[in-house]
């Protein structure tokens, strides 16, 4: 077949050698068509670096080779919204096409495609729910899945879902497109099942001209007590400041672009940057941003603009280009997810950018041209730094992911084959709640219910309370207090209600997209018609509650998404503190709206990265206030009323609770009874151990013998071990603790008696026998043997004085035979000569030395040459 001079068929749904013209990757194409032509749903891994132009060309290629159309439409996944706008636009803009026609793109709320749509941008959370309503995602010809690199956890789960759609369609294309070296662990992935053929690599030159690296260290920490230092990120402005004036003498074309590692930095670099330089355009860019500002910054500047500042969070690290930067700032620090598996929270906390991340930053200044990128830290720190971003699925709570899997038929990702496995640990947690939730069934599969809350783009829990909220304060109050908590506005102080009524005036720069997805959820409860049967699961709330005042609308619904979060107010204790739940201690932001409320529903909590929580370490990011009733009711399944015995002081002393989880609602002293008692001191001696009891001498030595004897013998001889004796707490120590309960002193008991209601019949007859109190010498003395500790594995020793065993050829030996006993020899004045448990030997050698040194010593003890027919005595020769 006739190919185009760049190795491109001619013709097509897209001119290529018109969208290709001055971009990198168009080297690539011939390459990646071939590899489409030859094979019938190929699998491809397409690494390029950022800039090369791959999100651009690739689509129009796919879509070319394979012959898409509006009924077979190549889909590609964005990680972000604003990079899934923009991808678009670009595409559509020089393809000369009205967007939404040819190319066209659908994010949350929002959506820009028509009958003639051949490629189609979208969200990766948008096309897992598109699989799961459609596993056969019949409506697509290819897949292509960028920026696989950045390891997000819907990303991911998208990877080894569409695996299983090409085994199962077999004509379903798979490009996943990276901009690092990492690309042989996806072409791993998308090959054969077993590895041994990798997926073919489309790979491209790197687009990038000389880059400058500049070292600008701050001469104050990056961070301090309460997060990162508003010193360090002055630092950064005027940095950028500096190096963009420099810069713009030179070629006043240059724009910089700024990193920050969130929405709060951005804002505050940006204020600066505005307040120290002039005729330039600040610009942010993050997801908080409204759309027509952030399409603003990753637009070219207009002919004649000011020179431009964008300061961006990690948004502008890969997935999107910003025309016109020549030069880079970076601040070396990023936000990545982390799950706190202690607190049962995850949040997003502040770290150093990985050195992959950092060298992405800096070749964003590269790609037009010569650039320069000045990093705020120095080589030090950048060596230290992380090869690469965590993966999201290590961090990051994973119930929604948990329920995707579920409905997919892989519960918890069996057999699903995925770029990292979840981590045990946080998916048993995942399970749990969906299990609450109602969501999954005994066997992990997905309910009912549970495929009804993966529809809806929220996390589980919040779909759940949109679901039984709607029951209560109807539809529109619930999908607006969902669509709050779901959506990227920042509450003020933590105050739910307060962003709630700026979203409701238009106050708020998130107002449209919040008042979409409001419409966007009422909707889906009122196409529910099993709203009354889903709702009525584990976590459903009665039909018909008592009324509660407006301001407690939002922390209703919130409580009931969350219901481990509802939290109160901790009397006495120094600044704002609350107990959630769960367990967990958090505190407001300083100056929030919040304090002083009794009772909050938490819809985010956080560690906080260094910032002044009241000293809990976690730091409440939004919450509505709610009362008691309310509370108690949206978590009535951690309401508990029950008896605490506890034994302290030598007593036992019990109070009557009533909790909600960790919160105490009240506490009355009550008298334990006889079996609260017994668990109390149970309690405390597996605490505390069993040194607890008063063990007296002749328990002690019973405890010994038998533990010898269990050591030895085995059953039925008892193990006397602490561990044993705590399980079997009941069998021999029963009416002790009864008595205890009542308020004996629990040192006033005897345990010799309770421990031989463990001795074995009739097995019991032999103790003496087989483990006697006393050894017979021939001097006639009845010799007390010590035996070893209970955890130890020692011998029993008689410490006898020598002359008691003249005569004493063979070493006594315990336990049927088993054990020899160990004799330490003393002399009259019961020092030890020796140490032996083979007597014959010792008489036969040592025993001479030892002769010839006490003789002299002890003149009037009789230290015969021959010990073996010397009469054995206790007493000194005259009495003798």
């Amino acid at each position: 077949m006739q190919k185009s001079a760049a190795g491109v068929l001619p013709g097509g749904t897209f001119d290529l050698n018109l969208l290709g013209q001055g971009l990198v990757f168009a080297q690539s194409l011939p390459g990646l068509s071939a590899l489409l032509g030859t094979v019938v749903g190929a699998a491809a891994v397409v690494q390029a670096p950022p800039g090369t132009g791959k999100t651009t060309l690739v689509p129009p290629l796919v879509a070319n080779a394979l012959n898409a159309g509006a009924a077979r439409r190549i889909i590609v996944t964005q990680p972000r919204r604003v990079a899934v706008r923009s991808a678009a636009r670009r595409l559509a803009t020089l393809d000369g096409s009205a967007l939404g026609s040819k190319v066209g793109y659908t994010v949350r709320g929002e959506s820009h495609t028509g009958p003639q749509t051949v490629v189609e941008f979208l969200t990766p959370g948008i096309l897992l729910r598109r699989l799961l309503r459609d596993p056969g995602l019949e409506g697509a010809t290819a897949v292509v899945l960028d920026e696989v690199h950045e390891r997000g956890l819907d990303t991911d789960l998208l990877l080894g879902m569409l695996g299983e759609v090409r085994q199962m369609r077999g004509d379903l294309t798979l490009i996943a497109m990276s901009a690092t070296l990492d690309a042989p662990r996806f072409a791993k992935l998308l090959g054969s099942d077993d590895g041994a053929s990798p997926a073919p690599v489309v790979d491209c030159p790197s687009a990038l001209f000389p880059l400058e690296v500049r070292w600008a260290p701050a001469a104050v920490a990056r961070m301090d007590q309460r997060g990162i230092s508003r010193a360090f990120l002055d630092h950064v402005a005027d940095t950028a400041a500096a190096a963009h004036a420099e810069a713009v003498t030179i070629n006043p074309e240059v724009d910089a672009l700024v990193f920050a590692p969130g929405a709060w930095e951005v804002g505050h670099i940006a204020a600066r940057l505005r307040a120290t330089t002039a005729n330039t355009d600040i610009l942010e860019l993050h997801g908080q941003v409204p759309a027509r500002e952030q399409d603003r910054a990753v637009s070219g500047r207009e002919p004649g603009g000011a020179p431009r500042i964008i300061v961006s969070t990690s948004l502008a690290e890969s997935s999107l280009t910003v025309p016109g930067v020549r030069l880079v700032i970076d601040s070396g620090l990023s936000r990545e997810p982390r799950r706190d598996a202690g607190r049962g929270m995850t949040g997003l906390v502040t770290v150093s950018t990985s050195r992959a991340s950092a060298e992405q930053r800096a070749g964003r200044a590269a790609r037009l041209g010569p650039g320069t990128v000045v990093r705020c830290y120095d080589q030090k720190t950048f060596a230290a730094a992380p090869a690469h971003p965590m993966p999201e699925i290590s961090v990051t709570d994973l119930s929604a992911a948990a329920l995707t899997m579920a409905c997919w038929g892989a519960p918890e990702g069996a057999g699903l084959l995925l770029p990292d496995s979840p981590p045990p640990q946080a998916m048993a947690a995942a399970v749990a709640v969906l299990r609450e939730l109602g969501a999954v069934d005994a066997t992990g599969h997905a309910t009912a219910l549970g495929k009804t809350l993966a529809d809806i783009p929220a996390d589980p829990r919040l779909a759940r309370a949109l679901l039984d909220g709607a029951r209560v304060v109807g539809a529109k109050a619930a999908a607006e207090i969902v669509a709050l908590v779901s959506g990227d506005s920042r509450a003020p102080g933590a105050d739910l209600t307060a962003l709630l009524a700026a979203l409701r005036s238009g106050g708020d720069p998130g107002t449209r997209r919040w008042k979409q997805e409001v419409h966007r959820l009422e909707r889906l409860v009122h196409q529910d018609a099993r709203l009354e049967t889903k709702g009525a699961g584990p976590a459903a709330v009665p039909a018909a509650p008592t009324a509660m005042e407006r301001s407690e609308v939002a922390g209703f619904v919130v409580g009931l998404a969350f219901p481990d979060r509802v939290a109160r107010l901790v009397a006495g204790a120094t600044g704002q503190q609350y107990l959630l739940s769960s367990g967990t201690r958090a505190g407001l932001p300083a100056g929030s709206p919040l304090a002083g409320h009794d009772w909050l529903a938490v819809a985010e909590v956080a560690r906080a990265d260094g910032r002044d929580a009241a000293g809990t370490g976690a730091l409440i990011r939004a919450a509505a206030p709610l009362d008691r009733e309310n509370a108690e009711m949206v978590a009535s399944t951690m309401l508990a009323d029950s008896v605490l015995a506890k034994f302290s002081g030598g007593r036992v002393s019990a109070r009557r609770e009533q909790r909600l989880g960790a919160i105490v609602l009240s506490s009355t002293p009550v008298k334990a009874t006889p079996e609260q008692g017994r668990g109390a001191v149970a309690a405390a001696l597996a605490k505390d151990g069993m040194g607890l009891l008063s063990w007296s001498g002749s328990a002690d030595a019973l405890r010994r013998r038998l533990a010898l004897l269990h050591r030895e013998l085995g059953e039925p001889w008892p193990d006397v071990g602490d561990a044993a004796l705590l399980e079997r707490l009941a069998d021999w120590l029963g009416p002790e603790l009864e008595s205890v309960a009542s308020g004996r002193a629990l040192s006033s008991l005897s345990l010799s008696d309770p421990l031989r209601r463990l001795l074995p019949w009739p097995e019991a007859s032999r103790l003496g026998e087989l483990a006697p109190e006393t050894l017979a010498v021939p001097s006639g003395s009845n010799i007390r043997i010590d035996y070893p500790d209970v955890h130890d594995g020692g011998a029993p020793v008689a410490a006898v004085k020598l002359q008691e065993c003249f005569g004493l050829a063979e070493t006594p030996r315990l336990a049927g035979g088993r054990v020899p006993v160990l004799f330490h020899l003393l002399s009259p004045a019961r020092r030890p000569l020796a140490v032996t448990d083979d007597l014959a030997s010792f008489w036969n050698g040592p025993y001479a030395q030892v002769r010839a040194e006490m003789r002299g010593r002890y003149p009037k003890h009789p230290w015969p040459e021959d010990p073996w027919s010397a009469p054995a005595t206790s007493r000194v020769k005259k009495r003798m």
